[in-house]
């Protein structure tokens, strides 16, 4: 029993071992395939390097307009005054009801922010902004009301919101006349939906070429390799062990082309920024350029790579198959 107990442990110990070495077997291939595929790539020098730069190009543009659409955004949201609400009270208008209509508007779930302006603080204002201080010393009496400034919450700074938000506001007795520029907020909220689905259609159609470029590109190395190809057939290699050195191929080619795109548009951005710096001091704005970090690295890698390999994997899956011995 001993004997026959010991015999089956060295059985499982061999057949643990025979496991083991077929999963080193696997990685080891792997790996041999795609540093040879690497190799290659290396070899043919002046079209890899024409093929990389086509990827890193095409993902460079669609990248490039999106970071700036997000810094736009950035830029629009914040600013305070984009949806603030001008409110000017009637001019006999007590002090006591001024204070209960800011007490009420402040309770308001839509509303962020109120500012009282007194019909004093607002002449003093327009005297040292508009440049007639001397004519209007000579005035019997301010014809100025008093203001409020009210500023909605973020979930109610969109256009919509924020007009039905005045409309609410126009109601209270103690106004006279709200204003809001609604319009520009359209303009702008408009102006941001069509970058966004601007950029989608360019990044769409950039990412199909890339795609096609790249099945073109491992069409032409399957070609060439066509009787390689039928030798490895003739010996028994799979289609998948025949297809799997292509496939790194346009594996390599999306990392390297996303890394590319990467780097040129980090010196695209800083070439722009100083132009940017320029128009923000134009607005007493300090504002840079941001968007290129880890995350972004990251997106843009997993994106070429994922074109890569898409291209690759259409290309092999077509013409591999195809080359058979006859």
């Amino acid at each position: 029993m001993s004997l026959l107990f010991k015999g089956r442990a060295q059985g499982a110990k061999l057949s643990q071992i025979s496991i083991v070495q077929r999963i080193q077997m696997f990685f080891l291939s792997h790996l041999r395939q795609s540093l040879g595929s690497l190799g290659e790539m290396w070899r043919a020098g002046a079209a890899s390097l024409m093929t990389i730069g086509v990827l890193g190009l095409s993902i460079t543009l669609p990248s490039t307009l999106y970071i700036l659409v997000k810094n736009v955004e950035q830029v629009s949201a914040g600013w305070d005054q984009a949806s603030e609400i001008s409110l000017f009270l009637k001019a006999e208008t007590s002090k006591q009801h001024i204070d209960q209509l800011l007490t009420r508007i402040n309770a308001w779930p839509e509303v962020g922010k109120v500012t009282y302006i007194p019909a004093d603080d607002a002449l003093d204002e327009f005297k040292a902004l508009s440049g007639f201080g001397d004519a209007i010393a000579y005035l019997d009496k301010n014809p100025l009301p008093p203001v409020v400034l009210v500023s909605p919450t973020e979930q109610h700074s969109g256009p919509t919101a924020a007009r039905m938000l005045l409309e609410k506001l126009q109601k209270e007795r103690e106004v006279d006349i709200g204003k809001l520029d609604v319009e520009w907020l359209k303009r702008l909220d408009a102006m941001l939906t069509v970058a966004k689905e601007l950029v989608t259609i360019i990044a769409l159609l950039l990412f199909l070429a890339v795609v096609l470029i790249i099945g073109n590109t491992i069409r032409l190395n399957i070609l060439s390799k066509k009787d390689e190809i039928l030798v490895m057939k003739l010996v028994g290699a799979t289609d998948a062990f025949i297809q799997r050195p292509f496939m790194y191929t346009g594996f390599w080619y999306g990392l390297l082309g996303g890394l590319l795109a990467w780097f040129t548009v980090i010196c695209l951005l800083w070439w722009m920024s100083a132009s940017v710096t320029a128009v923000s001091e134009l607005y007493q704005k300090q504002f840079n350029l941001t968007g290129v970090d880890f995350s972004t690295l990251l997106i843009m890698l997993s994106t070429s790579v994922l074109l890569g390999l898409t291209g690759s994997i259409i290309s092999v899956k077509r013409h591999v198959s195809a080359i058979e011995p006859k």
